[in-house]
């Protein structure tokens, strides 16, 4: 009773009562529970309209911008609440999140007028401006900076923004959901005049700085009196102080500190506003190459601030990326690869351009890639899985149609037929600049007019060469080779073939293109290296039917060439082909060039930047759904998982392959006081570079590198803990492993995968003295027979090594070509197989290198003696602390051995196997007389009620024995710092970081 005479069985019967009317079946309610939960995917697919409710547009905002409804999501079961009489409760409003777009330039274009004040537009040219359908329903928000379009008479240049000026952008550009940056100029300069169009621009579209200091593509200023014809640099506003000669070169190399510097502060600022702006959940997209180094800024300071990210991040490559020889080439390569590697999507619009992104991530950082479910590319980076995309994109065809029906598209189209009556329309429109490729159009009509005299009265050349004044000397130095060649071919064949126009800016307004695409048979557009042009696609669309169908010739080097199917592709090198290929377009019949353009059409109508826009958005849900997956458990296959126990076990152990909590290990640590900890050495204790690196920074991956200082700080102290045992257990050298460590008191020591080891220093000792296991192999006979094979590979394989260790033979191939090494390696086993048959010995293949090791030899070993050695200290103590860390292959039987220690508890020593017998190493190696270690009070020594604490940690999230995992070495020493006692710093830089700054090392690692 509620006190208001409702009692319980008045609720039931209203329950019946509401039952009743209800009159919706069980499969009515089910199938309104599964349109809500489908409606996010749904609204994705279908196209906004006017007719859209609000809550599919509320779903197609939540898909985009990373907001999801975590009762669909979470995989939670959930009550059947159908059939229940639920007191109807207001609908919370969704927190929307914002699709943050960041570019250098922002998509506007700015007027002032004296009475009116300062007035902003979308630049529709701009692929980052949408359409108004495409802005629809979507929640965006700009950053970006502004260019001032008022001149100062004085100087003939372009005004900066007074104070004044800036406050009323901000209030006007505000209304339009974008947020100006204003630059120092110089900054401005150096950063985008600088590094972008004189470094990055030229070394994207694979130029090396070695053409290009030689070229001057960019890089000097040319004597304008050298040129023919008129001057350049009335066209380019190019000034120059010094005159010089074309074949002498300014390429000063100490410019790029500048340039670099500027970049990275412009990155910073770009960074802060992003960071200033963003919620939880929002997206932050970021455009092209100015930008590079924004998604880790933005990661730095969001785990700074928060520990974690907060956002989610996509990078657009709007230009090629370069192959790996050219990228190498720059001395800030790594940082603008790990700059795009913090986004969780990477985006090109080609798949050429993702490969050789791939290639470079493989070449110079190590990383492999991965395919996904769906046909996906990822690359591991760290903790997490990046997407990389090839995602196509085609024009506003809205805003093409509208265009197309303006009267002063038609009247100019007539205008240049009348102008060039009688004669076939060849047209071209192209940036003046030398990989637009216009010189080597030129020469192929030259060439086709002299091979095909018949088109000399009956074809002309509309050229348009737009000038943007970003590359003024490229800009000058292409113009002057251009007006040389239209003078030619003009005095040759007649002023009529050739109409050449140099248009200042960076586009045509939309009603000349369409104009002059109307008026045109044929498109001709061969760059040298291209990325997203447009302007083939808008040729394509602005001749649909009922219009006849034109002709587009392309450039294979263009990233058009892969998207339009019904283009003749060209090679611009090749002239003579090139010039068969205008000769054909010419005489095509108009049945083919329909069938072309059918083949082009559907796409080019159907893919504008809204649904460009989406399916990146999706590629973005789909990497962010796989991380949260990959951070719960770690992907094993599973083939019949149900079907075997094997499958089963395999299964349970994925479900709880968890991430090492450093804080538990911590209370265990202190809740215990008989403890051994082990590490490996090599990619645990020291950062490995990866093996996939094809130049490397150190010869051996880690010979001579020691660990840092905090982590040698915490070894000691845990060493410094009589209730402790510390091993270092290396496949490495003893010689090798002492000098980096051996000098740690209490620090126990094993090399050569524990072959041969030595107990912890005393006090007063100077000299560790080295044990080893007897494994039954004569090794010496085994090196003679080795030592001939793995020369002849070596002789074979520039880069590596023999590597001989106590009880190994390893052949090293970590410094080589890491392709060429890995091929190398397979039959070098198969080599080694069939001439070793005979003897007691098993190949393991590690990160870049082949071991040849005793067939009973693996870290296990030591680890087990070790552990029944402490365990059989005091009359049979025991252990109830073990933390067991690795990295690889070979650590995988120290973490087993781990556990079959544990199993041996309260087992008659009688029943388990014996560690092998230890010798005493000397000059000559002889056997001692009783085993130095004791081990048969150890599987007596403790109640199976006894607690025992056995952490085994793998380092890199993988398929492992371990029962953990962390991400790196850096997490490694995280653990040991902290079940030391000492205090973890905010600022997790090491002293192993090549790239770390001299902030970073002051703060954990000094």
């Amino acid at each position: 009773d509620q006190g208001d005479g409702y009692t319980f069985r008045d609720y039931l019967k209203h329950l019946a009562e509401q039952k009743e009317n209800k009159k919706l079946s069980d499969a009515e309610a089910e199938a309104q529970r599964t349109d809500e939960n489908n409606s996010v995917g749904d609204s994705v697919d279908e196209d906004d309209s006017e007719e859209d409710s609000v809550d599919d547009d509320d779903s197609a905002e939540d898909i985009m911008y990373g907001q999801y409804d975590d009762d669909n999501f979470a995989g939670e079961e959930k009550l059947d609440t159908s059939s229940m009489d639920i007191i109807p409760q207001p609908k919370k409003k969704k927190n929307k999140s914002t699709l943050h777009l960041v570019c250098f330039h922002l998509p506007v274009k700015l007027a002032f007028g004296e009475g009116t004040g300062w007035t902003a537009t979308w630049n529709l040219d701009s692929l980052i401006s949408k359409s108004e359908e495409s802005k629809k329903g979507m929640k965006r928000h700009f950053v970006g900076t502004v260019h001032n379009p008022r001149k100062d008479p004085a100087t003939d240049g372009y005004m900066s923004f007074t104070e004044q000026d800036k406050n009323e952008l901000r209030v006007v550009l505000g209304e339009m959901s974008c947020t100006p940056l204003f630059l120092d100029r110089e900054i401005q300069s150096a950063h985008y005049f600088g590094m972008c169009k004189q470094v990055l621009w030229p070394a994207f579209h694979n130029i090396g700085l070695l053409d290009l200091s030689a070229s001057g593509w960019g890089q000097r200023d040319l004597n304008p009196s050298s040129s023919t014809g008129t001057d350049a640099t009335t066209i380019s506003d190019e000034k120059s102080d010094k005159e010089s000669s074309p074949s002498t070169s300014d390429w000063d190399q100490g410019r790029l500190d500048h340039w670099w510097e500027a970049y990275t502060l412009v990155n910073e600022v770009f960074a802060n506003a992003c960071i200033s702006v963003v919620k939880p959940g929002d997206t932050i997209w970021v455009h092209d190459y100015h930008l590079s180094l924004v998604p880790k800024m933005v990661n730095d300071r969001e785990m700074l601030q928060h520990g974690g990210r907060q956002t989610h991040m996509v990078f657009f490559l709007h230009i090629p990326f370069p192959t790996s020889q050219i990228f190498r080439e720059l001395e800030c390569g790594e940082s603008i690869l790990e700059g795009m590697l913090h986004a969780d999507v990477v985006g090109f619009h080609a798949f050429d351009h993702g490969r050789h992104f791939l290639n470079a991530t493989k070449r110079i950082l190590g990383l492999s890639h991965e395919s996904l479910v769906g046909g996906l590319i990822g690359v591991r980076h760290g903790k997490r899985v990046i997407l990389v995309t090839m995602s196509n994109v085609s024009i506003e065809t809205n805003l093409v149609d509208a265009a197309l029906q303006q009267p002063v598209v038609q009247s100019h189209a007539d205008r240049m037929k009348s102008l060039h009556s009688h004669r076939i329309i060849l047209c071209g429109v192209d940036i003046a600049q030398r990989l637009s490729g216009i010189s080597l159009k030129l020469l192929s009509f030259e060439r086709l007019l002299t091979d095909y005299p018949l088109w000399r009265s009956k074809i002309v050349m509309v050229q348009k060469c737009l000038v943007p004044t970003s590359r003024r000397s490229d800009e000058i130095s292409t113009l002057r080779e251009l007006r040389f060649l239209v003078k030619r071919i003009q005095d040759q064949f007649g002023s009529n073939v050739i109409d050449y126009q140099e248009v200042k800016g960076s586009s045509l307004p939309i009603e000349k293109r369409l104009a002059l695409w109307t008026a045109s048979d044929v498109f001709v557009c061969t760059p040298i290296r291209e990325g997203l042009n447009l302007l083939p696609l808008e040729y394509v669309y602005a001749r649909k039917h009922p219009h006849t169908a034109g002709v587009v010739i392309s450039s294979e080097f263009s990233a058009v060439s892969s998207i339009l199917n019904g283009a003749l592709r060209v090679n611009p090198f090749d002239i003579q082909m090139s010039a068969t290929l205008l000769d054909k377009a010419l005489i095509m019949t108009m049945e083919e060039r329909e069938g072309r353009r059918a083949r082009d059409i559907e796409f080019v109508s159907s893919c504008p930047s809204l649904k460009w826009t989406k399916n990146v958005l999706r590629d973005l849900k789909e990497a962010i759904t796989a991380a949260e997956e990959d951070d719960d458990h770690i992907k094993i296959p599973n083939k019949d998982i149900a079907k075997s126990i094997a499958g089963f076990l395999t299964r349970e152990n994925e479900l709880n392959f968890s991430n090492a909590d450093k804080h538990a290990i911590h209370s265990a640590y202190k809740a215990t006081n008989r403890r051994v900890i082990v590490c490996d050495f090599n990619g645990t204790i020291v950062i490995k570079e990866a093996a996939g690196k094809y130049l490397k920074r150190e010869i051996l991956g880690s010979s001579g590198i020691k660990p840092p200082d905090a982590v040698i700080k915490a070894l000691k102290n845990l060493c410094a803990d009589p209730c402790n045992t510390v091993f270092v257990v290396s496949g490495d050298s003893q010689v090798n492993v002492e000098n980096a460590i051996g000098n740690i008191p209490g620090l126990g020591l094993a090399a050569s995968n524990g072959a041969c080891f030595a107990l912890p220093l005393r006090e007063g000792e100077n000299e560790r003295n080295w044990l080893s296991l007897d494994l039954g192999v004569d090794w010496e006979v085994v090196k003679q027979c080795a030592l001939p094979v793995l020369a002849k590979y070596t002789a074979q394989t520039n880069g590596s090594f023999i590597k001989l260790t106590h009880s190994s033979i390893g052949w090293s191939y970590y410094s080589s070509d890491p392709e060429w090494g890995t091929l190398q390696a397979a039959h070098l086993v198969l080599e080694l197989e069939q001439e070793l048959s005979k003897f007691d010995v098993r190949f393991v293949t590690l990160k870049g290198v082949v071991e040849v090791v005793p067939r009973r030899l693996n870290k296990g070993l030591i680890v087990k003696k070790i552990l029944r050695e402490v365990a059989s200290r005091d009359g049979g103590d025991g252990v109830d602390f073990i933390l067991c860390m690795g990295d690889d292959v070979s650590d995988e039987k120290m973490f087993t051995s781990v556990f079959s220690f544990v199993s041996e508890m309260d087992e008659d020593y009688s029943n388990v196997i014996p560690s092998p017998p230890v010798i005493k190493s000397t000059d000559n190696f002889v056997l001692a007389e009783s085993r130095l270690f004791d081990e048969t009070p150890s599987v007596k020594c403790k109640s199976i009620d006894d607690s025992i604490y056995a952490f085994t940690i793998t380092v890199g999230k993988k398929p492992s024995h371990a029962s953990q995992f962390v991400h790196d070495a850096k997490d490694v020493a995280d653990i040991l710092v902290t079940i030391s006692g000492d205090d973890l710093p905010r600022n997790r830089s090491m002293s192993w970081d090549t790239k770390a700054t001299k902030e970073d090392k002051k703060g954990f690692f000094e």
